[in-house]
């Protein structure tokens, strides 16, 4: 019987043969990033923005310390920035320690795109990022030499990443399949409008991830507890799953109307949900096991979450090997599970058009 050790090199290797071949940055311009989103890709907005606690063990697999990023280490983003050798992308609202000469990140836990004017809709990172861009033009007329100018916003990468929490408060409140179908195009029309005031103010590159498919976080498995007959052959719940399809075969509509309508822009629109399905439905050919299941929170199996003692709170627990594990808190993913997807994202194979990542900085 093979020993522990040898198991997981085997798993290991077995892993990086499954992974799409890293390739060099072709970057011969600094590479300038500007993110919208959600938790998914939040690298402390929260925290700085309203100076929630995020707690350990949070941030313990790469950081060593909580960042403020829901995960137990890097996310997608950061996965992407290192990919065309960029320094993590600051927060927008963190006041220390950033100086923002690679780009700035918006995204904050919990955003969605309705209702607009509050604090993070997408349409309030927008208009931080406008007062951003309004300040950097004040600074270098003023004298500095470190602000981004406006060549440098043309150049720049505009990803938003938004949409999962429209669809997955409005079936948390209740609202029927068909309801929530409805309200996909008013969600639509807020990223449209945000990358047209985006292309307004001069951006021309944009990067659009669509949603994963969130019928199959524990956190939505543990709450609606569904019967067998509401689930899909992986477990996952189908009708939020069906809404998270809707909502991307929209957005994919939308980035290929906005090709037409704005023809100086790149927008390259990536399948995370594709990317993301595939991990859980064939979790063990990427060495994980339980793809359902938080590696922290409170419970055992089969979701090992409860809404009220969640990762980072007394009595929750965090597994042993993170790396084990797709899921981390309920909500989020791992760094193992991030770096995999990160990877498929950079391989092109996901994207539309078929350009490298790095297309913005050469």
């Amino acid at each position: 019987m093979d020993s522990p050790k040898s198991l997981s090199l085997t798993i290991i290797i077995s892993l990086l043969l499954l992974l799409p071949q890293s390739t060099e940055s072709l970057c011969t311009t600094k590479p300038l990033i500007f993110n919208f989103g959600d938790s998914n890709s939040d690298t402390g907005g929260l925290v700085a923005g309203l100076g929630y606690s995020v707690a350990s063990p949070y941030g313990r697999t790469f950081f060593g310390r909580s960042t403020g990023r829901l995960s137990d280490g890097r996310l997608i983003i950061d996965f992407l920035c290192q990919s065309v050798k960029s320094s993590f992308l600051p927060p927008y609202m963190e006041s220390l320690g950033s100086k923002f000469s690679n780009g700035a990140n918006f995204a904050v836990v919990g955003s969605s795109t309705l209702p607009k004017f509050v604090p993070f809709a997408l349409n309030v990172q927008v208009m931080q990022f406008l007062h951003f861009k309004s300040r950097s033009n004040d600074l270098l007329a003023s004298g500095s030499k470190a602000m981004i100018n406006d060549d440098g916003f043309q150049r720049a990468l505009y990803i938003i990443d938004i949409g999962q929490n429209d669809l997955a408060d409005a079936f948390a409140n209740k609202y029927s399949y068909a309801r929530v179908i409805k309200r996909i195009p008013l969600v639509l029309a807020e990223i449209k409008n945000a990358i047209k005031t985006i292309h307004d103010n001069g951006g021309r590159k944009f990067w659009v991830h669509n949603t994963g498919p969130f019928g199959c976080l524990p956190q939505k498995l543990w709450l609606v507890q569904p019967s067998s007959r509401d689930l899909d052959s992986h477990g996952c719940i189908s009708t939020y799953n069906s809404a998270a399809k809707v909502f991307n075969e929209g957005l994919c509509h939308l980035c290929t109307e906005l090709r037409s309508e704005l023809k100086d822009s790149t927008i390259v629109y990536v399948d995370i949900y594709t990317i993301k399905y595939d991990l859980i439905a064939n979790a063990s050919k990427y060495g994980f096991t339980s793809p359902l299941m938080a590696c922290c929170g409170f419970g055992g199996p089969p979701f090992n979450y409860n809404i009220n003692v969640t990762c980072g709170h007394g009595g929750a627990q965090a597994c042993n090997q993170g790396s084990r594990f797709i899921n981390w808190d309920g909500t989020h993913f791992t760094e193992a599970a991030n770096s995999i997807m990160a990877s498929k994202i950079l391989s092109q194979r996901f994207s539309t058009p078929r350009v490298p990542f790095d297309f913005f900085c050469h």
